[in-house]
């Protein structure tokens, strides 16, 4: 099923290739201003994930269905000359860059999770889906803008987010608005981020970046302790003092975190 599928930064035939998977509810033109501001002379692919902007909104959407997607999103963008490749992912899209990593063996060359979602308690897990559900749309822009800020966002500077009420907000039939994502997508990544978490493939070089000021946190413990165990040699996990956001609050260590990926090429 192919996703829509943006482009960013340099293009030339040997820049470093990224693909970048952005988290639930999110697109991929939220790499954009990362890409223009600090990866300029990378290659930044970066997709919608189906349910989200302006991919398919049909199912199934089971992380193996997004990694389907993705896999047509490389055979497409990412050439075998341009390969291996970095993957960025943040929230959800760090619990499928880790399974497409999985999947692809040798093409991924090393792997930037961004307070990645996975392996969440179920209970707490539900009880996000819900409200979220509960509280879909919005009476107008500005009430979304308030949400927004309640959510999560509100460090994010002013311009991200009115370039996500631009270009990532949709009208209703009812006069009212919401995010240009489906909602029975949304409350189905709950639950496959309620799956037990998946540690990235032997030996490929991975930074789990965590977001401290997250609570109750995305990146479990649990996680934490079987890269240790099980990845000592591969995986470098970094603390970062923000919110969930990680690339929007924190984007000059995102780039030096993703570029610093790249340079192993």
């Amino acid at each position: 099923m192919a996703l829509t599928t943006h482009v960013f930064g340099s293009d030339s035939s040997d820049a470093p290739t990224v693909l970048a998977i952005h988290g639930l509810t999110g697109h991929g033109r939220r790499w954009e201003a990362l890409a223009a501001d600090q990866l300029a002379h990378v290659r930044v692919v970066a997709p919608d994930l189906l349910g989200h902007g302006q991919s398919p909104w049909v199912p199934p959407w089971s992380l193996e269905q997004h990694v389907d997607a993705l896999v047509e999103v490389v055979d497409e963008f990412i050439p075998a000359a341009a390969r291996p490749f970095v993957v960025a992912g943040h929230s959800f899209g760090g619990a499928l860059a880790v399974r497409l990593a999985q999947r692809l063996g040798d093409d991924v060359s090393g792997l930037v999770l961004l307070d990645p979602a996975q392996g969440l308690d179920p209970a707490w897990a539900l009880e996000v889906a819900t409200d979220s559900l509960a509280h879909w749309d919005h009476a107008d822009a500005d009430d979304a803008r308030r949400a927004k800020r309640e959510e999560g966002w509100a460090d994010i500077p002013d311009q991200l987010l009115d370039k996500e009420i631009d270009v990532h907000l949709l009208e209703l039939e009812t006069g009212r608005v919401a995010w240009r994502v489906s909602a029975p997508a949304a409350a189905t990544a709950w639950s496959e981020m309620s799956r037990p978490a998946a540690l990235p493939p032997p030996g490929l070089p991975t930074t789990v970046v965590v977001a401290d000021r997250v609570d109750p946190p995305f990146v479990r413990p649990d996680f934490l302790q079987a890269c240790a165990r099980e990845r000592a040699d591969s995986v470098q996990v970094v603390h970062v003092d923000c919110g969930h956001m990680v690339p929007y609050l924190e984007p000059g260590f995102t780039a030096r975190a993703i570029l610093a990926m790249t340079d192993r090429n």
